[in-house]
């Protein structure tokens, strides 16, 4: 867990970098907050988007649900943890419709005993591509504390 003690952002390296100035997750004390996550991988491609020889693009939230959730768990790793220890969830959907899709893949991961959850949808992401974004609050104990 280097990087992020004491309340600090942290950038981690390998992953795809933020589209602004800010860190893949926060600590706080033993809370850690990941940044809203996508499905974008680190050469800036996207997971869930792909386009055949006429450029037509094809968008599956689920491959795109399963890249952002395992992006999270990537992240939680790096601060110490994984998703079990995932305790808040909020998503964002472009489109409602695409919510059985994400709903169904979600419940790959967890259940009801996993983390509190909000699903909203909004007008668009930061790229067309993209369908869902997810934000996570964790509960990592420091283990650098007694």
């Amino acid at each position: 867990m280097s990087g992020a003690k004491n309340g600090k952002g942290r950038v981690i390296p390998g992953k795809a970098r933020p589209r602004g100035r800010f860190p893949h997750y926060r600590r706080a004390g033993d809370f850690v907050f990941v940044s809203g996550a996508s499905s974008r991988r680190p050469d800036n491609s996207f997971a869930g988007a792909s386009a055949d020889e006429f450029g037509v693009v094809s968008l599956d939230v689920a491959e795109q649900t399963r890249a952002v959730i395992d992006n999270i768990g990537a992240i939680l790793a790096d601060a110490g943890g994984s998703l079990a220890d995932v305790v808040d969830v909020t998503s964002f959907l472009v489109n409602m419709n695409d919510f059985g899709g994400y709903n169904t893949v979600y419940a790959e991961y967890f259940d009801e005993s996993g983390p509190a959850r909000t699903t909203v949808a909004v007008h668009q992401l930061p790229h067309p591509h993209l369908l869902i974004e997810i934000k996570a609050t964790a509960f990592i104990p420091r283990a650098d504390r007694p």
